[in-house]
């Protein structure tokens, strides 16, 4: 029985897939700031689903992470699905502060913890470190500026991370997962081009972390607008409206 771990599981893509993997069988532990709303998953699938409820930002979330691997006995995988940012185009600081704490502190604390318990299980079976980050670190977007800052960081963080497993011969594989416009509080309820839903991006998401992909950007018309993005000089991108 495989096993995985979700922090961020109280909404959005989280709690979907972690749905989707008791469904499938597996043990799945699962953590998020709000209690209720993890006890509503594990009621679905009380065989199948442990939480922990804590907060990433926290002084012990380490140590509440290392104990919900021991609630499933083992992590197989690890989702990084915890998020936070808005639309701040009067870059109101308690907002940005958060967004780093969650995005930053909170996605540092926990994908190395999850590389230490890999670099210390993972000889034979190969471990699994999965995070879900954002188109929106391809480029610096005013109206949202930490949070593509801190998607930037989070790229270049799991890419450290997969250099570091392979100078150090560490089993395992980290994977990307960056998604465009997705249908969460992010948008305020506005609809843009290509914007996506959950039932669609899951699918997607699930079998780039299962595939073990390095980078998986959901989906190819994302992958190509991203590119093209990374093209565009700073003279012109300042021009660009985004979110707006």
């Amino acid at each position: 029985m495989k096993k995985i771990i979700i922090i961020g599981a109280s909404s959005g893509m989280g709690m979907r897939v972690a749905a989707d993997m008791a469904r499938l069988g597996w043990r799945v532990g699962i953590a998020a700031r709000r209690e209720d709303k993890l006890k509503e998953l594990k009621a679905q699938y009380p065989d199948r689903i442990e939480y922990l409820a804590f907060d990433v930002t926290a002084d012990d979330a380490v140590e509440k992470f290392y104990s919900l691997i021991e609630l499933i006995d083992g992590m197989d995988y690890m989702l990084f699905a915890a998020g936070c940012g808005w639309r701040n185009p009067d870059l109101d600081e308690a907002r940005d502060t958060e967004t780093v704490m969650v995005n930053v502190l909170g996605f540092t604390r926990i994908i190395n913890a999850a590389y230490k318990y890999y670099k210390d299980t993972a000889n034979l079976h190969r471990g699994h470190i999965a995070a879900i980050t954002s188109v929106a670190g391809a480029k610096g977007i005013g109206i949202s500026a930490t949070y593509s800052a801190s998607k930037r960081y989070q790229w270049n963080y799991l890419q450290a991370i997969d250099q570091l497993a392979h100078q150090q011969h560490v089993n395992v594989a980290v994977t990307d997962i960056r998604p465009g416009f997705v249908d969460t509080p992010l948008l305020a309820g506005r609809n843009y081009p290509m914007q996506m839903s959950i039932d669609y991006i899951a699918p997607k998401l699930e079998k780039a972390m299962l595939r073990g992909r390095r980078v998986a950007v959901i989906d190819s018309r994302w992958a190509v607008v991203t590119a093209l993005w990374k093209m565009v000089p700073d003279a012109l991108w300042r021009r660009v409206e985004l979110l707006d």
